[in-house]
């Protein structure tokens, strides 16, 4: 949604397309899970008397136009796609087919999967972690508004540490907003690195790939280093 309260901002979606084009031109295979948070929060929703089953579908319903959405910038940009969804639409998109996604990425294609994992109570973290194992990801890059992981909310606290690295147990035992707990810990039962990075970035995803100190990297038990924000 860009700067807006709401919606899908057409100059944020083509620099979201531009910057996967530009990763990609390393040649690496790149699968997108999408949220739709900027459309519908089911949770949200379920906080305000809405049955938390119907909000999560709804919730659902908002990624696949997401994921649409950037569905035709990637291919105003000449790059070949495919939208799974976890709820079939056939009109619009394919049903998730764990082979078949597997088959689009070795072709060149960019696969988005859409509708999370096709059931309420679970979230689109989850959905990427799962996406991630399914598909023998080597790396979940999260991508959000901040350049990394911080002791607080580094926005409202001038004295918000930002950690270099992680590992999957800090991660859950100090609460910190990352993931939600469930893609965490499966992240960890699969030993799954998660990089999480500030999307707005220019070029931050390829540089990732390239092996350049962007974010913060959460991993196996490997200690933790902070720093203070900048």
């Amino acid at each position: 949604m860009g700067d807006r309260g709401y919606g899908i901002d057409p100059e944020t979606v083509d620099f979201m397309a531009r910057e996967i084009k530009y990763a990609t031109s390393s040649g690496v295979q790149i699968a997108v899970v999408i949220g739709g948070g900027n459309i519908f929060r089911g949770v949200e929703a379920s906080v305000k008397g809405m049955e938390r089953a119907s909000a999560d579908y709804m919730g659902m319903l908002a990624t696949v136009i997401n994921a649409l959405a950037l569905q035709n910038s990637l291919e105003k940009h000449g790059m070949p796609t495919r939208v799974q969804s976890a709820i079939e639409m056939k009109e619009l998109a394919e049903p998730y087919i764990r082979r078949k996604a597997v088959r689009h990425l070795e072709k060149g294609r960019t696969v988005i999967f859409a509708a999370g994992t096709g059931n309420p109570y679970f979230t689109t973290d989850t959905a990427a972690a799962l996406r991630a194992m399914e598909i023998d990801a080597a790396i979940i890059l999260k991508a959000t508004k901040v350049d990394g992981i911080y002791s607080s909310d580094p926005i409202k606290d001038p004295d918000a540490r930002k950690y270099n690295t992680l590992s999957y147990i800090d991660v859950l035992k100090k609460g910190l907003a990352v993931m939600d707990s469930t893609a965490v810990s499966l992240c960890m039962d699969n030993n799954l690195p998660i990089i999480v990075f500030n999307l707005k970035g220019k070029g931050n995803i390829k540089k990732i790939i390239e092996g350049k100190q962007i974010g913060t990297l959460v991993r196996g038990n490997n200690g933790t280093r902070a720093k203070k924000k900048n």
